[in-house]
């Protein structure tokens, strides 16, 4: 059995629009072991967000195998796969996607109801914990539309930390907060990633979040054209960093 926490395999995935067909991946093998800090670039339509829905279980594809924390996810019914997703996935989007009717503690809190089997008392314990990790103790009992972006990303971040997934996948993490506070998310992110060995695959056209991840995978037209691995202090290190550091091409 594979040692790989996430292992995409010959994948394709093909969508049809109208009398056309879309080949969004094409042909792509990626294998992701356990602990990782993994980016996923490319411009838009390279089928960045395609793989990340195909490893969160949310898509499958149309040829090819998938596997997860130890399931082929080829083989999983709806119950099955919504399982994986529930107990060994944690999502951050761009968008937050945070509850406005709940305060930070209850958004947080949301996974765990979802889950079930874990007490009042315990949950409570869980989610302050997770609050005070990502700095947000003072805001506990804020919605959503009284904290920052910044905030508001810490709180998603938090929420997909709660239920202590093995992998976290973050689709352009970034992409609504300024640089300084992209930045931060990203540095908290990957201490969450040093402490906790929670494996991270995340999407960004970002440069500078590019220049953080510890491997880069680079799509174009839905196949890997570089995958790169990067030194110790985060730096794109081969062919990877002169493509990203010289293509305008990898923007969304």
């Amino acid at each position: 059995m594979s040692s790989a926490i996430v292992e995409l395999n010959d994948v394709i995935k093909d969508y049809p629009l109208g009398k056309l067909t879309v080949h969004a991946v094409r042909g792509v093998s990626i294998r992701i072991e356990k602990g990782e800090f993994t980016a996923i670039a490319g411009p838009s339509g390279s089928g960045k967000t395609t793989i990340l829905n195909l490893i969160g279980c949310v898509d499958v594809p149309t040829s090819g195998k998938v596997s997860v924390a130890g399931s082929l996810t080829n083989d999983l019914g709806d119950r099955a796969l919504t399982a994986l997703r529930l107990h060994k996935l944690g999502f951050i989007f761009q968008s937050f996607n945070l509850i406005g009717v709940l305060n930070v503690f209850q958004n947080v809190e949301f996974p765990l109801l979802l889950q079930g089997g874990m007490s009042k008392g315990e949950r409570a314990k869980r989610v302050d914990r997770i609050v005070e990790e990502v700095g947000l103790t003072a805001h506990v009992k804020h919605r959503p539309n009284e904290l920052s972006g910044g905030q508001r990303q810490r709180v998603a971040i938090a929420r997909a930390l709660v239920t202590n997934p093995a992998i976290i996948l973050a689709d352009e993490p970034t992409a609504n907060i300024d640089s300084a506070t992209g930045h931060s998310i990203i540095e908290l992110m990957k201490q969450i990633n040093d402490e906790q060995k929670t494996t991270f695959i995340f999407s960004t056209h970002d440069q500078k979040v590019m220049e953080q991840a510890r491997r880069i995978i680079l799509l174009k037209d839905g196949v890997v054209v570089d995958d790169n691995a990067q030194n110790g202090d985060g730096q794109a290190s081969g062919a990877a960093g002169e493509k990203l550091s010289g293509t305008d091409e990898v923007e969304e």
